[in-house]
């Protein structure tokens, strides 16, 4: 028998796993992966970082670009609003075969007429009844230094009169601030009616040419942008006119019932109170607190602690069955926006802009709710319409422009004159 000669191990080979007894087999060791995933999440972290600043960067100087355009932009939107309060009798007058400028300029100047007509009708009422409300302005004073002059504060007259002497010098050594208040004020005053006249002007445009701007607006941003702008157009419409209509009927119930309290208890200037509790509407919450505290006031100068308790029962009262039971009936439409946005809105407002902002931050906060609410729903896929008494006014486009495939919008969110009116305008 041939035996072979055994060829020497490639050295590419394997080695040979000898079986020893005894030997124990270790597993390689794992690898650190704590090192990796610090840096991932590191990584992470100041991308976050990174598009948070972003924001707030682009958050700031879009602040200021609008602070900038503040002079232009307070009375266009004071105009949008007066116009929602107005377009309802325009459209009317539109219906009924009035010529479109005809008809802005009569319902503007009627608007005026009657806003007139109320200042004509309360002025003389606050000028004869003043005097005698500061006159017992100081009488209020007198029984107030007896109240605390008794138990349980035994304040004695000495502390009184120095207090009283160190406010009026407090008074005389800011007589410069207070000139500089007023000036500032004065002011204020004066660019109030500039913006008031010139968002008049602008009222008169939009009640006029109203019909014509969603379409000339999707028209000028492409076919791609064209339903979106048109859709936000209809949505922020229908919130400000909501928002005019809804404070509207929550001033006029809490000054009918306010104002008929006052009447009842002999409290002077009933007409000028009401007619400011139904102008504090408008600045939900905070507004309907003012208005009743001015009330309090004026009931407790002239009436006296008891007649002002039941003034403020009444003010209580009238707003609680208001805030509870028909406010939401009225506002079945609302901005769902929660107690305390509306809080923070009013008071961010005040705190930028005075009265101005309290009355805007709102309709402002509601606008931005609108347009969050927007998106969210187009990143889940819907498709934007203009919905105008449940019918739909889709927007489509081509090569050739922008146009609407059903019937236009006389205004965003309401029905105005045909297709027949607008073209003989």
């Amino acid at each position: 028998m041939r035996l072979l000669p055994r060829r020497p191990p490639s050295p590419d080979a394997a080695p040979a796993v000898t079986d020893v007894p005894g030997a124990a087999t270790s597993a390689p060791a794992p690898s650190d992966e704590r090192g990796p995933r610090l840096q991932r999440g590191i990584r992470t972290l100041a991308i976050a970082s990174a598009e948070l600043l972003l924001i707030v960067l682009g958050l700031y100087v879009l602040g200021e670009i609008l602070g900038k355009l503040w002079v232009v932009l307070l009375p266009t939107i004071i105009g949008l609003l007066i116009t929602t309060v107005l377009w309802p009798p325009t459209r009317f007058l539109r219906r009924h075969g009035w010529p479109p400028a005809l008809a802005s300029a009569t319902v503007l100047l009627g608007a005026i007429a009657v806003f007139g007509g109320i200042i004509a009708l309360i002025a003389p009422q606050v000028v004869d009844q003043v005097e005698t409300l500061a006159d017992q302005v100081g009488g209020g004073l007198q029984d107030v230094q007896d109240w605390l002059q008794g138990p349980p504060f035994n304040i004695g007259e000495d502390q009184i009169g120095d207090t009283i002497d160190n406010a009026i010098n407090e008074l005389q050594s800011r007589a410069g601030d207070i000139a500089g208040y007023a000036a500032t004020g004065a002011t204020a005053i004066g660019n109030g009616l500039i913006n008031l006249v010139l968002a008049l002007v602008l009222t008169f445009f939009f009640l006029k040419d109203g019909p014509r701007w969603v379409p000339w607006l999707a028209a000028q941003t492409g076919r791609r942008a064209a339903p979106h702008v048109a859709a936000l157009s209809d949505k922020a419409w229908t919130t400000l006119s909501e928002f005019i209509r809804q404070q509207a009927y929550v001033g006029f119930i809490d000054a009918f019932f306010i104002g008929i309290g006052l009447w009842i208890l002999h409290v002077p200037l009933v007409l000028p109170l009401a007619v400011i509790t139904f102008f504090a509407a408008f600045v939900p919450i905070i507004g309907a607190f003012v208005a009743g505290a001015f009330a309090v006031l004026i009931a407790l100068v002239d009436q006296g602690f008891g007649t002002a308790l039941a003034v403020l029962i009444i003010v209580l009262v009238v707003q609680q069955i208001e805030g509870n039971i028909l406010q939401p009936l009225i506002q079945g439409r609302g901005f769902n926006l929660h107690a305390g946005v509306v809080i923070l809105a009013v008071t961010a407002g005040s705190s930028l802009a005075g009265i101005t902002g309290a009355f805007l931050g709102v309709p402002v906060a509601a606008l931005i709710a609108v347009t969050y609410r927007y998106t969210r729903d187009q990143l889940d896929g819907k498709s934007p319409e203009v919905t105008d008494d449940g019918n739909r006014t889709q927007i489509s486009g081509d090569e050739n422009g922008v146009s609407l495939t059903a019937e236009s919008v006389d205004a965003p969110g309401d029905r105005g004159p045909g297709p027949e009116e607008d073209a003989g305008e």
